[in-house]
């Protein structure tokens, strides 16, 4: 399962945003953020979310994904882009309990239902499908995140953010043992590649069968999906504009409200400032489903 998770980032064509369309109505910030950034109204006709489901390759980057993985445009990545190899989808083997997994999730969510699509499979592992699901999240939010690089850069986003009030420092046991401040850029060029590498350790992700998980899975996990949180609540406080521009918008509630159902349903959230930023559009999704 593990090892053959790859990733993309999706440079965006300046020619695609043209200045000559009309803006995005700016969007009221929630009454607790300081941050100058709109932020969608929860529940608010803003909000829309798309019905297809998120399999693999997602159809809402078309079709700038099919361009890119065609080879029939010849978009420059801008200089904050990150080199990842081209999006793939994660490979197991037919008659595995991941591969089962992985065609009950697309199942699910071509279903329509969200809230169904979380939900643990009678009779199935719980750390196996907490893997699954983790490793497409990742996916999810790498190219959400990368269809937006080009207006992420050094520049524009020199501290990892959501609102003001929440700053993000990099932290890892190799490179960065102290909280490291960052540019968002490459806080979250840390934040997947640290991703990747713990989906790729066998011991922490095992492939093969009949190896169980390790203790320290669970906790990883509840790690892992606390960080991933972090692009989201960039995204949604910095990018949303540019979100909406691009029509991305459906798709991002889409994947944060799967993401924030999928939390909840396996109470990975731990504590109440778990959400911070993004408190109040989390409690529209969880009321509304």
């Amino acid at each position: 399962m593990a090892s053959f998770i790859t990733t993309m980032s999706v440079p965006i064509n300046p020619v695609l945003v043209s200045s000559t369309n009309t803006p995005a109505t700016p969007f009221a910030p929630p009454s607790f953020s300081k941050s100058s950034h709109p932020l969608p109204r929860p529940l608010s006709p803003s909000i829309h979310y798309n019905d297809a489901p998120l399999t693999q390759p997602p159809s809402y980057l078309s079709p700038i994904v099919s361009a890119l993985t065609d080879e029939t445009c010849g978009l420059t990545p801008p200089s904050n882009a990150r080199t990842r190899a081209p999006f793939k989808p994660r490979s197991a083997a037919k008659g595995t309990s991941s591969y089962q997994l992985r065609q009950f999730a697309e199942a699910t969510l071509g279903s329509g239902s969200l809230r169904k699509a979380v939900i643990l499979p009678e009779g199935e592992d719980l750390n196996e499908w907490l893997a699954v699901n983790v490793v497409d999240f990742y996916n999810q939010i790498n190219l959400l995140y990368g269809s937006i690089t080009e207006f992420c850069s050094p520049q524009s986003c020199p501290e990892m953010k959501a609102t003001d009030e929440f700053e993000y420092l990099w932290q890892d046991s190799e490179h960065f043992k102290r909280p490291t401040k960052m540019s968002a850029p490459e806080y979250i060029e840390h934040l997947m590649s640290w991703v990747q590498s713990n989906i790729d350790n066998e011991q922490m992700f095992p492939s093969r069968l009949g190896v169980p998980f390790p203790k320290a899975f669970t906790s990883l996990i509840r790690q892992i999906f606390k960080r991933l949180y972090r692009v989201y609540a960039h995204i949604y406080c910095h990018h949303y504009p540019v979100i909406v521009h691009l029509g991305l918008e459906p798709h991002l509630n889409t994947s944060f409200k799967h993401y924030v159902l999928f939390i909840d349903e396996h109470r990975l959230a731990s504590g109440k400032d778990f959400w911070g930023p993004l408190g109040d559009l989390v409690e529209s999704m969880l009321r509304s489903d």
